[in-house]
């Protein structure tokens, strides 16, 4: 019986297959996918970094943004590649932990760089006159810094109540990271608190976030459709759709995951989410502020001729 209660200190992750004849093509195709996010997130802060137009408060809020990215698909992805071509699937404890802070800490700021970004845009459209005062270079730092700052604070709840679990049953992860609610299930102490904190949490922050962006691209909206500038209406709106696209894509997921009532997704469903978050979003976004953004397309051209 005491053997039974042996304190688990490594586990196995599953990883997204587990037939051998897609291994190597899921190996493929999401290492592309890697490096592409990492040279358009990383390209995208070096170009706002390197061009004096782009040093505007939008910019640096998507160069902070664009960090976020770079730093949630690097906790994920290299992990992944690994399982998918090697016969080891086999994570410690402290690794596992890690992996989980790591992720979760870029999510949770991402959650408030997006509150700061529709803020930015409510100034910028609404009050243009004071949006030099308003969003000085002071304030840009500070609201990045406050971003970053609950983002790194905020999943150290959640970690440090991981600690009073104990896995005994089963070291499997069905996942292809660690994911906390695969933990839950496998953890031989009742994990009802450990639940009860993530969904009052999560439900909170993505709430208050959530509901931040909406109040504020409301007023956008309306203040939008009051412009005479045919033009100025038409830069204002494609703006804001980038926004409300990657805003869209990234709450769908995070609500379906966390604050979903009931039982939540099964194992294919959470693995499909967590795929999309962990990985197509930080693809998405450099492209999703980019594709339609002259100053970005511009900035790109000077570099490409020089």
């Amino acid at each position: 019986m005491e053997a039974n209660k042996t304190q688990v200190t490594q586990f196995v992750l599953t990883g997204l297959t587990d037939r051998p004849g897609l291994q190597v093509p899921l190996f493929l195709v999401f290492l592309a996918i890697y490096l592409i996010t990492m040279v358009g997130n990383l390209g995208l802060i070096l170009l706002i970094w390197k061009d004096p137009q782009l040093h505007t408060p939008m910019y640096f809020f998507l160069g902070g943004l664009a960090f976020a990215d770079a730093w949630s698909s690097s906790s994920v992805t290299p992990k992944m590649l690994v399982i998918l071509l090697s016969k080891n699937h086999i994570i410690s404890l402290v690794e596992c932990f890690t992996q989980f802070y790591v992720f979760a800490s870029s999510a949770s700021t991402e959650c408030f760089l997006l509150v700061v970004m529709a803020y930015d845009r409510y100034v910028a459209i609404c009050n243009p006159l004071l949006y030099p005062i308003v969003m000085s270079n002071r304030v840009c730092t500070h609201l990045i810094s406050i971003s970053y700052v609950i983002g790194f604070l905020h999943p150290i709840i959640h970690v440090g109540l991981l600690f009073r679990l104990t896995f005994c049953r089963s070291n499997i992860i069905h996942h292809f990271y660690c994911e906390i609610l695969p933990l839950y299930t496998i953890s031989c102490t009742d994990p009802s608190i450990n639940s009860s904190v993530l969904f009052i949490f999560s439900a909170l922050i993505q709430a208050f976030t959530f509901m931040t962006i909406i109040v504020s691209y409301t007023r956008v909206l309306f203040a939008i459709l009051k412009k005479k500038s045919e033009k100025g209406r038409s830069k204002a709106f494609s703006t804001c759709s980038a926004h409300l696209l990657s805003v869209s894509l990234f709450y769908g997921t995070l609500f379906f995951m966390y604050v979903r009532p009931g039982s939540g997704p099964d194992q294919y469903q959470d693995k499909m989410y967590s795929l999309f978050y962990t990985i197509i979003i930080p693809l998405l976004n450099p492209f999703i502020y980019s594709l339609r953004n002259k100053e970005v397309l511009g900035a790109l051209r000077k570099v490409i001729k020089k």
